[in-house]
């Protein structure tokens, strides 16, 4: 069999052709092809490519930072978008997932509507050098654990299926978290994710000989135990010292489906909390 084996030479397009090609691809992969020859190199920094790469308009979010966000050609604009940008007042952030170039934003506890939140012997809002936001929450004793928040879908990437995250720490001398499972939920139009939940691992704890309210307690918690299904989801931990514990995934179609509606309740347990520190809820894609 005879002919030539090797693959096409491209080094003879022009330039435009190969930023049109290389904007059929994805951002990791366009800064992969300067290394093929010096007109990828030069196609790969074009304005024309990372303008198609920041695809919506960006000028909405450059116009809510709280900080000027400073750059010289659109692919430097593209790698500073996908540092965290704070917005709207430093209320939420906003980033760029590098690798696809899909809308990321994170609400700051600020945004979310806490239960009780405002009762200050019930949660104080407190400074936070280890969060991006000026202020998070801080749980200081309830029975009723409600956290709920919105979000307009109309901001995110479309055709694009993302996950909510609760970002959280928990002090160690918190203690009622570990009792019963939450419920977290994602809602979308029609779109409803519901699971169980645990904001830290059961711990194992010794007690007397049950009483009548202590065997009521035991029955109480046993149910809880039993009823929180193996699907149960647990906070993992981040690279930048906070968890996470993921609410549930939706699908955004074209943005037209309104606010997405993420919660966390554990409200049937009847235990007191304390010790749950709320950073805020993040909206990132799934990687698949």
């Amino acid at each position: 069999m005879t002919g030539n084996m090797e693959g096409p030479d491209f080094s003879s397009l022009p330039e435009g052709c190969i930023s049109h090609m290389l904007s059929l691809t994805s951002p990791r992969d366009a800064c992969r092809s300067s290394t093929v020859s010096s007109i990828f190199r030069s196609a790969s920094e074009s304005d024309y490519l990372w303008g198609r790469f920041l695809r919506d308009n960006y000028s909405d979010i450059l116009s809510r930072s709280v900080s000027l966000v400073e750059y010289s050609s659109r692919k430097e604009l593209y790698f500073r978008l996908c540092d965290s940008v704070l917005i709207d007042d430093g209320k939420m952030s906003f980033w760029l997932d590098k690798s696809s170039g899909k809308r990321c934003f994170m609400l700051s506890a600020g945004e979310l509507r806490i239960a009780w939140g405002d009762v200050p012997q019930y949660w104080r809002w407190v400074d936070s050098t280890k969060s991006r936001f000026s202020k998070v929450a801080e749980l200081l004793m309830v029975c009723w654990l409600e956290i709920t928040g919105r979000f307009d879908s109309r901001l995110l990437s479309p055709k694009t299926t993302y996950v909510a995250y609760l970002v959280m720490k928990i002090y160690p001398e918190g203690y009622g978290l570990d009792h019963a499972p939450a419920e977290l939920s994602v809602k979308l139009g029609d779109q409803l994710s519901v699971h169980p939940g645990r904001l830290k691992l059961p711990s194992i704890r010794r007690r007397r000989p049950p009483g009548p309210l202590a065997r009521l307690s035991l029955w109480r918690n046993a149910y809880f135990e039993e009823n929180c299904q193996a699907d149960a989801r647990f906070p993992v931990e981040r690279g930048d010292g906070w968890m996470e514990l993921e609410l549930g995934e939706f699908y955004n179609d074209d943005g037209k489906d309104g606010e997405v509606e993420f919660s966390l309740m554990e409200v049937k347990g009847g235990d007191w909390k304390r010790g749950l520190i709320v950073d805020g809820i993040e909206i990132r894609p799934k990687k698949v």
